[in-house]
């Protein structure tokens, strides 16, 4: 594939740059040297021969012969004496260089083990990703890229956009997911900010949101090729999911509070298990604190009547969330939606759209005892479930 080149040298091209000239300076020293000596030693046997033809085999002839010589085996031994200490100079280097690389490579290592993010440079995060060319999504915070590190490891950066709002998000993210550890939340790789950019560097996770998977939506399906999700599936990413917030309200040394729980915020990986991301609404509040007041955030639909009242937040925020997700998960259709009525006056038959509420349907199709009626009629077709179950 050709791509057309720039005129305008990256960060990248310069360190690379200086790398070769730090790399050739030695070869060109070495070899001004060789040809200085070389030069040196051939005027001094032309000042011996010119001292032979002209003062014959004279006493002076004799003296200049013998201090041209030795300024000839001078210049010998320093060649000799300079190369031993090029080669054990290079041994040294080339020594350094690889113990350098090998605690850097252990540094790394412990890093990864032990969770720490690590602070990446620009460079490194367009080489992993290519330029930023691989989209793998978007949301009101930013873009996502697929990328892969150089130590082969698979990742989805995040770019947060926006100046206020995405450093306060930004800010968010890192100190709620840096510290945590559990199989159900994303794992936070490293960050970027350079130049008031910034990035997120996640681990990979292969079969995308939940969303692709439990609504049949043409758009979704489109964009990532999702499917329908079994019964025992859904009921198995409901556990994953709630292990995550159990473990972020009541496990951390912190109470976190997610804040923005969201199908398009579990995401599912290769065995279609839970993985929950993105932070950037989260806060972080002391364990003592029962609930706390502050701006209304996250998405119409899965808020909280608390945030509406402006009683304050906890917990019990991120567990109402949670219950919404659950009836988008049994009933496989968003918990707010347009729906097309048709509506007649005077022989004009036109079409409004009027909005409808999952939870609302659901609570007057339990009561009229219809409950087959909620669940995914995907999942009756399919005999996956029955009403006896």
């Amino acid at each position: 594939m050709f791509f057309p080149c720039s005129t305008q040298l990256t960060s990248r091209d310069v360190h690379l740059k200086n790398e070769v000239r730090e790399a050739l300076n030695p070869l060109m020293e070495d070899r001004k040297a060789n040809i200085i000596a070389a030069v040196s030693i051939l005027a001094l046997l032309a000042v011996i021969i010119v001292a032979r033809v002209s003062l014959k085999l004279s006493r002076t002839f004799f003296l200049i012969a013998g201090v041209d010589i030795s300024l000839i085996l001078a210049v010998i031994c320093f060649l000799i004496i300079r190369s031993r200490y090029n080669r054990e100079r290079k041994l040294l280097v080339s020594k350094y260089v690889s113990e350098g690389r090998e605690l850097r490579i252990e540094y790394s290592f412990l890093r990864k083990v032990a969770g720490v993010p690590t602070k990446f440079k620009l460079e490194d995060l367009e080489e992993a990703t290519d330029g930023f060319r691989s989209q793998i999504g978007k949301g009101g915070s930013g873009s996502v890229f697929k990328g892969v590190l150089k130590d082969g490891s698979q990742v989805a950066v995040k770019r947060i956009e926006g100046e206020e709002k995405g450093e306060r998000e930004f800010r968010s993210e890192v100190a709620a997911i840096a510290s945590v550890q559990h199989k159900n939340l994303v794992r936070l790789f490293g960050y970027s900010c350079p130049n008031r950019q910034r990035f997120l560097v996640y681990e990979y996770i292969p079969n995308s949101s939940l969303d692709i998977w439990i609504f049949p939506d043409r758009g979704n399906r489109r964009r990532s090729g999702g499917g329908c999700l079994s019964w025992d599936q859904r009921y198995q990413v409901a556990i994953d999911v709630a292990k995550a917030l159990a473990y972020l309200h009541h496990d951390c040394r912190s109470k976190i509070l997610h804040l923005d729980v969201k199908p398009e915020n579990i995401l599912l990986d290769e065995n279609y298990r839970a993985v929950v991301t993105d932070f950037g609404l989260s806060k972080l509040i002391d364990r003592d604190e029962s609930r706390v007041v502050t701006d209304i955030r996250g998405t119409c639909g899965y808020l909280a009547p608390e945030w509406l009242l402006e009683h304050g937040i906890s917990e019990k925020s991120d567990v109402y969330s949670y219950g919404i997700v659950l009836l988008e998960m049994i009933g496989g259709r968003r918990s707010i939606t347009r729906v097309a009525v048709d509506e007649t006056k005077t022989n004009t038959k036109k079409k409004k759209k009027k909005l409808e509420y999952f939870p609302r349907i659901v609570n007057k199709k339990m009561r009229e005892r219809k409950v087959m009626e909620i669940v995914d009629q995907r999942l009756i077709e399919d005999e996956e479930i029955d009403e006896g179950c």
